[in-house]
């Protein structure tokens, strides 16, 4: 009795295997070979992307001239100024004192021009009565000379301390918002060397640039004038414009990669960007309105061909002779980069080829024209076939196909 269900239990397993199988048969039969498409009319828009930085159009970097500790701040970041208002000041005590003595040195520098003045009038007069000789009066007339000149320099050291205290206060060249303070009450600045940055501001930031490296197998294809579109981390959903307004000349080479430099001007009116965002540039280099567009997998798309019975075939529209899908012999003529093909399905049912000219592309779909190309042909655009059936008919088109076929075949008596 046990084994009898046995029985029975697999005979239902297998009678299901079986319906299984031809189902799956069944609907391979029934899928279509290959995936279709259609030519459609659509707007292109080719584009080259590039990175860059948004920064204000000017900046202007404020510095001080003096050293010193900073005394009194008037400004914080993202404060607006104008230009010659007040932004910080530094302690002038040191700067007056320098004052004071550069005065004492051209008071003393005076009364001594005043003495030579007097012994070189009254060596004059002697020497005109043959009292002093000639080479003291010389002696006296030169002593006169370097007074004068110690004169006019100790007035040119009380003009640099005095123009030096008013370097104590910093004050803004431009009208504008502040970027940057790089400065604290009570901080000591030195200016010795170079004129240390206090104080970083923008002139006006309802305008803005961005600053793009664009690699040089692209640079041809950008234009002082050109639209480009943009996007912000910030802001992803939202597309900004601007135009090209410089491609700079000098070339930086980063990672053995030459780029350029490619300034683009922006409106920022609304203030939604700012300073040192990154941008994800798009410039538009070509486009076509309502034109004939494919996919560009139906211009990659070519048939298996095999010269076994079932085998895919295509017949080309163009050109004389009927073209089957066995390879031939012989040289095949080049085509040229603008040109491609497509392949439609025949009432035959074989499939044709259509020789196109390529426009431009987006990427996904590119613009085709040609004889009998028209909007919603149904063309080829995949196949459907699975990836081993497709290999075996690749290895059937190989000249060594048989041969390895002969080598795998059992030899007589399983050897």
């Amino acid at each position: 009795m046990k084994s009898k269900r046995t029985l029975t239990v697999l005979v239902l397993v297998a009678l299901v295997a079986a319906g299984l199988f031809m189902y799956q048969r069944s609907a391979a039969a029934d899928a279509p070979a290959y995936r279709y498409a259609e030519v459609t009319k659509r707007d292109l828009r080719r584009t080259v992307s590039a990175t860059g930085t948004l920064n204000a159009v000017t900046t202007v970097s404020v510095g001080t001239q003096v050293s010193g500790q900073v005394a009194q701040l008037y400004v914080d970041f993202n404060d607006r100024v104008t230009k010659g208002q007040l932004l910080a000041r530094i302690d002038p005590k040191l700067a007056q004192q320098a004052v004071t003595d550069a005065e004492a040195n051209v008071d003393r520098n005076r009364a001594q021009l005043v003495a030579a003045q007097r012994e070189h009038t009254r060596n004059r007069e002697l020497m005109a009565s043959g009292l002093v000789a000639r080479s003291a009066f010389d002696t006296t007339e030169s002593q006169l000379l370097v007074a004068q000149a110690n004169v006019k320099s100790a007035q040119v050291s009380l003009d640099r301390a005095r123009q030096n205290v008013s370097y104590t206060e910093i004050v803004s060249p431009i009208d504008g918002v502040i970027v940057e303070r790089n400065v604290d009450l009570g901080q000591t600045v030195a200016a010795s060397l170079s004129a240390p940055q206090l104080f970083l501001i923008a002139e006006d930031l309802s305008s803005m640039q961005i600053l793009v490296k664009v690699d040089e197998s692209d640079i041809s294809l950008i234009q002082q004038g050109q639209d480009v579109t943009f996007t912000v981390p910030s802001l992803p959903r939202e597309n900004f414009r601007g135009k090209v307004k410089q491609v700079r000349l000098q070339s930086a080479v980063t990672e053995n990669v030459v780029n350029y430099t490619v300034v683009i001007e922006v409106d920022n009116k609304q203030q939604k960007l700012l300073p040192g965002m990154t941008a994800s540039v798009d410039f538009l280099v070509a486009s076509a309105d309502d034109a004939l567009a494919v996919p560009n997998a139906a211009l990659r798309f070519t048939p298996v061909r095999t010269g076994n019975a079932g085998a895919a075939t295509a017949t080309s529209t163009t050109g004389s002779g009927n073209a089957t899908g066995q390879r031939r012999s012989g040289t095949r003529t080049p085509r040229s980069a603008d040109s491609g093909r497509l392949f439609i399905e025949g009432q035959d049912g074989k499939l044709q080829a259509v020789r196109v000219k390529t426009g431009i592309t987006d990427g996904t779909f590119t613009q085709v024209t040609g004889e009998g190309v028209r909007e919603g042909l149904k063309i080829i655009a995949g196949s459907n076939a699975p990836a081993d059936a497709t290999a075996q008919s690749q290895t059937g088109t190989s000249p060594f196909g048989g041969q390895q076929q002969q080598q795998r075949a059992p030899r007589p008596g399983g050897f």
